[in-house]
C-alpha cells in the first residue's frame, strides 16, 4: 500500500485560490490545486459560511459619537460666587463688627435690662453696612449653590461646582463668626486704656 502523495506546492509567491463554502450546492470543492471536485457535498451538520463572507449587521452597534467636553465655566462662575460669599464678605463683615464693637459705649453692653437694640445707634452706619454686607453675601451664596448644583449635574465644571456648593454654605457661619468676634475684640479695644 503506497502513502498518499502531499497536495503539490504552489511556486514562491503563488497565492493559493480560497476553498469554497462548505455546504453550498452551486460551488464545487478543490482539491487544492485548483481543479474542481464534481459531485462534493459538506458532511452533515457541517457549518455553512454564506458565499460573500460576513456582512456587518444592520443597525448594529456602533462607536457613539464623542461630544466635546462641556464648558466649565458654570462651575468656575458658582466658585468664584461662593468665594467672594464665603470670604470677602466675611472679612466685610469682621471689620464692620469691630467698627461697631469700639463705638458702642461699654455702659450699654453691660447693661442686660435692656431688650432692644438702641444701644447700637452710635454705630448705626456700621450697622447698616454690615447688614447690606450679609444680604449681599445671602444672595451670592444663594446664587451659588443653584449654579454649583446645575454645574454638577450637568459636568460644566463638577469639581468647582461641588466646591461652591461647601463653600457658599459655609459662608453665614463664618460671617457670623467672623462679626460676633471681632464685634468682641472691638468692645474690649474700646474699654482697654491706650498704651
Amino acid at each position: 500500500m503506497t502513502e498518499p502523495s502531499p497536495p503539490p506546492v504552489p511556486p514562491y509567491g503563488a497565492v493559493p485560490p480560497p476553498p469554497p463554502a462548505p455546504g453550498s450546492p452551486d460551488r464545487l470543492a478543490h482539491d487544492g490545486t485548483g481543479t474542481p471536485v464534481p459531485g462534493y457535498q459538506a458532511p452533515p451538520g457541517a457549518y455553512a459560511v454564506p458565499v460573500g463572507g460576513y456582512q456587518a449587521p444592520a443597525g448594529g452597534y456602533s462607536v457613539p459619537p464623542t461630544a466635546p467636553p462641556a464648558s466649565a465655566a458654570m462651575g468656575v462662575l458658582a466658585l468664584i460666587a461662593a468665594f467672594v460669599a464665603a470670604l470677602v464678605v466675611p472679612v466685610i463683615g469682621g471689620v464692620l463688627g469691630y467698627q461697631i464693637g469700639a463705638l458702642v459705649p461699654a455702659a450699654d453692653l453691660a447693661d442686660t435690662a435692656r431688650s432692644d437694640l438702641s444701644f447700637l445707634s452710635p454705630a448705626r452706619t456700621q450697622v447698616l453696612w454690615a447688614e447690606i454686607a450679609f444680604w449681599v453675601g445671602t444672595v451670592l451664596g444663594v446664587a451659588a449653590i443653584a449654579l454649583g448644583i446645575v454645574a454638577a449635574v450637568k459636568r460644566r465644571g463638577r469639581g468647582q461646582g461641588i466646591t461652591a456648593i461647601v463653600l457658599a454654605g459655609l459662608g453665614p457661619v463664618l460671617f457670623f463668626a467672623a462679626t460676633f468676634v471681632l464685634f468682641g475684640v472691638g468692645a474690649a479695644a474700646s474699654v482697654l486704656p491706650a498704651a
